[in-house]
C-alpha cells in the first residue's frame, strides 16, 4: 500500500506543476486601461499604426479612452496633434489626468482639409499621436493614414461614426464605444490576434 504523503512536501520537493495565471502583456504603447490591453496582441496601441475608434455620437468618451496614452507622451515629452475636433478640449480636465499641454496643438483644418493635415502630421516623424474625427473617409483615405503612420512612427486614431462598423477598414485596430447598458469598448478588429467574444468595461485607468 501507498504511503500517504502530505501535499505541502511534494510542494516543497517541486514535485507538483503549480499553475499560473496568465501574464498581461506589456506593450510598447499601453492603452491605460488594463483590461483593454490584456486582450490586444501588442498589449496596447498597435505601434506605428491607425486605430479606428467607432462611435454611437460625439462627445460619449472617446477622448476618456485616450487620455491616458496623451498624458504617458506629453509627460515623455512627446508632441500630440488634435485636428479638427467636434468640440473644444477642457483644457483644466486634460491637465488633471496628467496631459501636459505644452505638447498639444490643436489643428483647425476644416473637414476639407483634415485628412490631408493628418496624413502630413503622420509622415513628419515629429508627432507621437494624431488624432482627427473625419467625417467623410473612404478605404483609401484611411489607408493613407496607415501608410502615414508607418512612415512616421506615430499613432492615429481616427474617430468615426459606428455605421461605418460594417464597411471594410485598413486600420489595425477598431474598437467601438457602446454606452448602454455602461460604457464598454468592443473590439471589433485587431491585426495579429482574435477577437474577444464580451466587451471590455472602460473602468478607471490603472497606469
Amino acid at each position: 500500500m501507498n504511503a500517504v504523503v502530505p501535499l505541502s512536501a511534494l510542494l516543497d520537493a517541486r514535485q507538483v506543476w503549480r499553475g499560473r495565471a496568465p501574464e498581461v502583456p506589456v506593450g510598447d504603447q499601453p492603452t491605460g486601461w488594463a483590461a483593454l490591453d490584456a486582450v490586444l496582441p501588442a498589449g496596447g496601441w498597435p505601434e506605428a499604426s491607425l486605430s479606428e475608434i467607432l462611435l454611437p455620437i460625439d462627445g460619449v468618451g472617446e477622448l476618456r479612452l485616450v487620455l491616458p496614452t496623451l498624458a504617458r507622451l506629453t509627460q515623455g515629452e512627446r508632441n500630440v496633434v488634435i485636428v479638427s475636433p467636434p468640440y473644444v478640449p477642457c483644457v483644466a480636465g486634460w491637465r488633471q489626468q496628467g496631459v501636459d499641454m505644452r505638447r498639444v496643438e490643436i489643428l483647425d483644418a476644416g473637414e476639407k482639409d483634415g485628412l490631408w493635415a493628418t496624413e502630413q502630421c503622420l509622415r513628419s516623424g515629429s508627432c507621437a499621436a494624431v488624432l482627427v474625427w473625419p467625417r467623410q473617409a473612404d478605404d483609401r483615405a484611411l489607408r493613407r493614414l496607415q501608410v502615414a503612420a508607418d512612415t512616421g512612427r506615430a499613432l492615429a486614431f481616427a474617430f468615426r461614426d459606428r455605421r461605418h462598423r460594417f464597411s471594410a477598414s485598413p486600420a489595425a485596430l477598431r474598437l467601438e464605444i457602446e454606452t448602454s447598458p455602461r460604457l464598454q469598448i468592443w473590439v471589433r478588429k485587431c491585426r495579429g490576434g482574435a477577437v474577444p467574444a464580451q466587451a471590455i468595461p472602460l473602468l478607471r485607468s490603472v497606469h
